[in-house]
């Protein structure tokens, strides 16, 4: 912007602020507000007309070359919208010298000149890719988990973004829902810190700063729960579900900051989420006092025609606007109807003022009004995407995502001077899937394939086979275009790998079988009803089994998986998930024993998809497990516990719970009792082990999960040592969401439970008065 025209717009904020103040101060509704910048959002309020300001509440998406002459008729109806000021936010434009054309068009053309908003899927990586969000998880790493956050924000701040729709913070505990790969899994708990720290990653305790951008707590509420595991199906929860296990990692996350939420596609016992005013208007901006803007996921204003919500787009954006959406992402309702709706009184215009407001203040806390061109520096952005330095925490996030599950005869480490191993499978040289879904800017087959990886590790005189044995899936578009493959075809006939892949595990030592899902099998709209291993991969695995016992399992998954014939046969399992850039480095950085996996399980490995969905944290029911009758709650053809459960995950070591006890039996609700417990590593090597504790509240006013995680902490213990690990139990812990409509703590007793995994039966009985 040249400095005539900054000195206008400064000038006319200036004049706005000084007739503006007294009513600033009384638009201040939260303390956590800062006064300056309310003052100059009001200003800027102040000087827009109608059309701006639904301007404002615009997204479009750019899919079409900025730096030249737009593509279409539709494409330059959006270039003439800019030039006028009338758009808010682009997606999807994803380079310096592309936002700064985009940015010029509203700077150089536009009356008040308010700078757009930048955003991007930025889900795991943008160029520099790390494990997809669930994997990542798994590694129960609050501090790496933000470091990849912020790594990520710092690649997209100098590729010209400042917003992306991520961390995706639902709660999901369906393995057949496609979008479990994005989030954190099945448990609140655990989600509430992982969203919170991907928040903090991202945004940095200054939004100014040049290399942090806004995140996106998505998807509001209850996406994770669709029925049937099926992506966009409706959601069927009642009050007190909602509020104790879908919205805590929400809260989460606007506690922590959070600059913009996304709404969701579901609708919630026939409320589609977008329209949803009590979640959006009611919890999100009044209850919790949340000061940002929450944009609809793509064209989900207008899809409430299609849920039977809403008779036309009109309608659409009535009801989205008074439900509290504040942009519209390519639905292109707000800007077409809601004008029309004020005349009409069907919508106010301090709702509609109260939404621009939202998003301006976003983009004064970018400091985007200081200087719209802040994140358009080429330099930067040739320095500081895809680093030597974002590769090295690319492999660290990989080595501690890694779970163990399975080390059978201890198997596993190998010996970096075994004489000959065989690297087998369709994933074995594979350099894309590791990748996975929702890659942003991820070069196709860029990552470090797990073939690559191992003869890395191993010594000279280490004879490796490879071969990939069965083709997965048959191709369907150019490899390099990261389009969504869909529908996936997989191959059922061709056979002829499958002799050469036997014949070399004959001749190895060791057996490496890289099967699992391809990159595409999860993600958006990626539901499957088979869970298992598709294709050909299940004779792959029984034919070398048939010759070679001494198989290693490299799961490459994006999902929980059923896995129960490896888990009955193989010796050894890793769940590698999708890992990112560094894949094959960080597997072998394991399977070599130059790192001990300390990674434990986010969700529950199931016998078989009939357990779906499955988690750990069930209600008891009046008839509860007893295996010794029919007539309870279970499956007469299969165990209702779970293959491998929640927080599951073995290590090179082994470790050792004694002496569990409290400071004392009883506690007031307001008050505190210290829980301990002593943890020794009674292996030969040092390791990571995660310590878990769970409560049960055993009489409630509403029906309470059997168990509920409640805390952790991840230690390191070298071989014979012991550390004590104290838990505080107080009123943060034990209170939930209960039939008085609040979170309270109830009188009564619980049971505290610690342990290694969500299976743990090492318990302590208190009483709160």
């Amino acid at each position: 912007m040249t400095k005539s025209k900054s000195l206008f717009i400064t000038t006319l904020i200036i004049i706005t602020i000084f007739f503006n103040c007294k009513d600033s101060k009384k638009s201040m509704a939260n303390s956590n507000l800062d006064e300056k910048i309310e003052q100059k959002v009001d200003s800027v309020l102040n000087l827009m007309n109608l059309d701006e300001k639904i301007g404002q509440m615009v997204q479009y998406s750019a899919g079409w070359d900025l730096t030249g002459p737009a593509s279409s008729k539709s494409a330059q109806d959006k270039v003439d919208k800019m030039k006028k000021g009338l758009v808010g936010s682009v997606l999807n434009v994803v380079s310096v010298k592309e936002v700064r054309e985009a940015q010029k068009l509203v700077m150089e053309n536009s009356r008040l000149k308010i700078p757009m908003i930048f955003a991007y899927d930025v889900i795991h990586g943008l160029k520099t890719i790390f494990p997809t969000p669930l994997g990542e998880s798994a590694s129960w790493d609050l501090e790496t988990i933000q470091k990849t956050a912020t790594i990520a924000a710092k690649e997209s701040a100098a590729s010209g973004l400042n917003w992306t729709f991520a961390p995706m913070v639902d709660v999901s505990r369906d393995a057949r829902w496609g979008r479990i790969m994005e989030g954190a899994g099945e448990d609140p708990y655990l989600g509430s810190l992982i969203g919170a720290a991907r928040v903090k990653g991202f945004q940095g305790d200054d939004l100014s700063n040049i290399n942090t951008i806004a995140a996106c707590a998505k998807h509001f509420a209850g996406y994770g729960f669709a029925e049937a595991g099926r992506d966009y199906n409706t959601t069927t929860v009642g009050e007190f579900e909602l509020h104790n296990m879908i919205l805590p990692p929400f809260k989460a996350a606007a506690k922590a900051g959070v600059a913009t939420f996304m709404n969701s596609f579901n609708d919630i016992d026939g409320i589609p989420a977008t329209g949803h005013r009590v979640l959006q208007r009611d919890i999100l901006k009044e209850a919790w006092g949340w000061n940002g803007f929450i944009v609809s996921d793509w064209g989900s204003i207008g899809e409430m025609r299609s849920h039977g919500y809403a008779k036309d787009k009109k309608q659409a954006a009535e009801i989205a606007l008074n439900a509290g959406s504040d942009m519209d992402m390519e639905s292109y309702a707000y800007e077409a109807h809601l004008a029309e709706l004020l005349e009409e009184n069907k919508i106010s215009l301090s709702d509609l003022e109260d939404s621009v407001r939202r998003i301006l203040r976003v983009k004064f806390q970018l400091g985007l009004f200081d200087d719209p061109y802040k994140y358009c520096d080429e330099e930067r952005e040739k320095n500081n995407i895809y680093t030597k330095e974002h590769l090295a925490i690319a492999r660290e996030a990989a080595k501690k995502s890694i779970v163990l599950l399975k080390n059978e005869g201890n198997i596993l480490p190998i010996a970096k001077d075994v004489k000959s191993i065989a690297v087998i499978g369709p994933f074995a040289d594979n350099k894309d899937t590791p990748l996975g879904n929702w890659r942003a800017k991820g070069r196709y087959n860029s990552a470090v394939s797990l073939l690559e990886g191992v003869k890395a590790k191993v010594s000279k005189n280490t004879k490796v086979y490879y071969e990939k044995g069965v083709e997965l899936t048959i191709p369907t578009v150019k490899p390099g275009s990261n389009q969504f493959l869909y529908p996936l075809e997989f191959n059922t006939k061709d056979k002829t790998g499958i002799k050469e892949a036997v014949a070399v595990a004959k001749k190895a030592e060791v057996v490496f079988l890289a099967i699992g899902e391809d990159a595409y099998q999860s993600g958006e709209g990626r539901s499957q009803v088979n869970i298992g291993f598709l294709g050909l991969q299940n004779e792959l695995l029984e034919a070398i089994y048939k010759v070679n016992k001494n198989i290693v399992l490299v799961l490459s998954n994006g999902r929980p998986m059923d896995i129960s014939r490896a888990s009955e046969i193989l010796p050894g399992i890793l769940v590698t998930w999708q890992l990112g850039s560094e894949s094959g480095n960080g597997i072998a950085d394991v399977l070599f024993g130059d790192y001990n996996p300390s990674g434990k399980l986010p969700v529950s490995f199931p016998r078989n998809v009939g357990q779906e969905p499955l988690f750990y944290n069930q209600k008891n029911t009046g008839r509860p497990y007893n295996s010794k009758h029919v007539t309870y709650s279970g499956y007469t053809d299969s165990k209702k516990s779970a293959l491998y459960p929640f927080g599951f995950g073995l290590s090179y070591t082994t470790f050792s719970y004694d002496n569990l006890k409290v400071d004392k039996e009883t506690m007031n609700v307001d008050g505190k009792i210290t829980l301990s417990v002593d943890v020794k590593n009674t292996g030969k090597v040092a390791g990571e082990e995660v310590v878990q504790l769970y409560i049960r509240d055993l009489v409630a006013s509403i029906v309470r999960p059997t168990k509920e995680l409640k805390g952790f902490e991840k230690i390191m213990l070298q071989a014979g040592e012991t550390k004590t690990v104290s838990f505080t139990i107080d009123k943060e812990v034990l209170q939930f969401y209960t039939i008085n409509r609040k979170w309270e703590v109830e009188s009564g007793e619980f049971l505290l439970f610690v342990g290694e995994n969500s299976a743990t039966k090492m318990k302590q009985k208190i009483t709160v008065e």
